[in-house]
Parts: structure tokens; C-alpha cells; sequence
């Protein structure tokens, strides 16, 4: 699948989610509960797939390095997405690293990164690899690991109904070496700040 990028009609989402509310078998105009309810949706849509928007790529700082084995580890970024099978909110939290090569990003690139991509409808699978080919474009680094752990309403509400946490990761290049194993491993879960 290409690049997603689209912007969100907001009067044909409040006309889907009136749609929607009298498939259900209410009424979309009810005062109090349902009325502004296809407007409130639409916001809402309009801001947690905001990645969607041509305009929404972040502009990274990008600065020369000098070299040497200095590893940059980004842990525990937040975020929310939305499944694209089902529209249900998975979150959870990703780890960026990268061994950098001539060029480094600044220190909230990665947080950026992990916005511009979870704003989509999304898979859990591409985010990490779309995370981790924006960071080789823009800097080629010597290796780069993304690292997401999240849990997916999509499952705990329907299907399996099971919990807990779905971790997809990519190791690339140098970091993919067994050396770095050590460095790239999630710190024991009490050990989080």
C-alpha cells in the first residue's frame, strides 16, 4: 500500500456517523445525547488522523555528526492510532534507535515521527516500518530499531477478546548485529519512569 495522504471531509463524516447512529437503530437528532454526536465524531476523526493531511509532515531537524559509535535511543513515546480493519483505537508506546552515520536528527524527531505516522488509520506492522524508513531517508543511519508495544481494542472488545500488549519491531543494518542486543532490550517494566 502507498503513501496515505487525504483530507478529511468532515460534512461526509457527520453524514456517515448520523447514518451510522440510525443503523444502530437510534436517532441521530435526539437532544442532549445524540445530537451534536456526528459533529463531535468528525472532530474527533479530523484530529486523531491528522497524518492524513499532505500538510502534516514534521520538519526535522537534521545536524551533522562527527562519527563514532554513539547509539540514540528514544523509549517509551506514546501514542494512539487507529486500527484500519476495524476504526478502534490501539496505543501503546514505541522505541526509536538509530546508530547514527554523518547526519543526526534532533531529539524530538522521533516523537515526531511516531505522531506523523499514528495519526492514520493504521496498521501496527507498517507503523513500525514506516517509522523506521522515514528515519533512513532522512539520515541513513548505520542501523535503526523501532520497537512498538500496544495493546488493540479491536481484540479485547471483539474476536478473541483477549488482553495485552502486541510488540512489532524492526532491526536494520548495524543494529541488527548481535552486540547491540543488549543496548536495544526494553528495560525491565518496573524500571520505567
Amino acid at each position: 500500500m502507498g503513501a496515505e495522504r487525504a483530507t478529511i471531509d468532515t460534512v461526509a463524516v457527520r453524514k456517515a456517523v448520523a447514518d451510522l447512529i440510525r443503523g444502530l437503530g437510534l436517532d441521530p437528532a435526539r437532544d442532549g445525547e445524540l445530537a451534536d454526536t456526528p459533529e463531535r465524531v468528525a472532530d474527533f476523526y479530523r484530529e486523531a488522523l491528522a497524518g492524513l493531511d499532505p500538510a502534516a509532515e514534521p520538519e526535522l531537524a537534521v545536524m551533522p555528526h562527527a562519527g563514532g559509535g554513539d547509539l540514540v535511543v528514544v523509549r517509551d513515546l506514546p501514542f494512539h492510532s487507529l486500527c484500519i480493519h476495524h476504526l478502534a483505537p490501539f496505543f501503546g508506546h514505541v522505541t526509536v534507535a538509530y546508530l547514527p552515520a554523518e547526519r543526526l536528527i534532533g531529539i524530538s524527531g522521533p516523537a515526531r515521527l511516531v505522531g506523523l505516522y499514528s495519526r492514520r488509520l493504521q496498521l501496527q506492522e507498517r507503523m513500525t516500518a514506516q517509522i523506521a524508513d522515514h528515519l533512513e531517508r532522512l539520515i541513513a543511519p548505520h542501523g535503526v530499531m523501532v520497537r512498538v508495544t500496544a495493546r488493540h481494542l479491536c481484540m479485547e472488545m471483539r474476536g478473541v477478546r483477549t488482553h495485552g500488549a502486541v510488540e512489532t519491531r524492526t532491526v536494520r543494518g548495524a543494529l541488527a548485529e548481535p552486540r547491540w542486543a543488549e543496548a536495544l532490550r526494553p528495560p525491565p517494566e518496573g524500571a520505567r519512569g
